[in-house]
């Protein structure tokens, strides 16, 4: 006679829990990549913004190149887009769809390299900041050539059918679990009834 509450002597026509509903992908290497890539990339565009406004403080303070000033803001403004297109948040995208696109990013990114590079004062007080900007405009010079030989390659492309793919498939996980979740409430349901 069955016992209640006794897995092994319930109906058989139940399903037993499923094992493979508890199958959890892991993260794909290539978007891990491209995330470690994009915050290289954030974080030296955040450098260059450093290292702009230093120059611009610099060149205000003196008070000798103004047009330097000015030029170091529009660098940081620039700058800032580099990073905010980094985050892919929608908001920009939607706006800008050439950022949706690494070579355009690529392209962005070198323009703010030159930017911070150009106008350099080799005066032996400045030339800590000289290394700076020496430092942050070939760093990004790089990563920016790197997002342009990436998007001519369609790399951009292949992030973004393997993030649609993650997200698909993070969904179906969750869809799966919800269902195994309410196939035990209803077991409980139907053994409680029996009893």
């Amino acid at each position: 006679m069955p016992r209640n509450g006794d897995p092994e002597d319930s109906d058989p026509a139940l399903p037993g829990p499923s094992s493979s509903a508890r199958v959890r992908s892991g993260r794909d290497p290539f978007l891990v990549v491209c995330r470690c890539f994009s915050v290289i990339t954030s974080l030296t565009a955040i450098l260059c913004i450093a290292v702009n406004v230093l120059s611009a403080v610099r060149s205000f303070k003196n008070g000798s190149d103004v047009f330097d000033g000015i030029f170091r803001c529009y660098a940081v403004v620039i700058a800032f887009f580099v990073v905010l297109a980094e985050t892919e948040w929608g908001f920009i995208i939607k706006f800008w769809k050439i950022l949706e696109y690494w070579a355009g990013r690529g392209m962005l990114q070198i323009f703010v390299a030159v930017m911070t590079r150009a106008f350099p004062d080799y005066s032996e007080s400045q030339r800590d900041l000289v290394l700076l900007q020496n430092i942050a405009s070939y760093l990004l010079l790089a990563c920016g050539l790197v997002y342009v030989f990436s998007g001519l390659l369609c790399i951009g492309f292949l992030k973004r059918s393997r993030q649609e793919k993650e997200i698909t498939r993070e969904q179906a996980v969750k869809d799966l679990e919800e269902l195994e979740r309410r196939r035990e409430e209803l077991e409980q349901m139907l053994l409680a009834e029996r009893a």
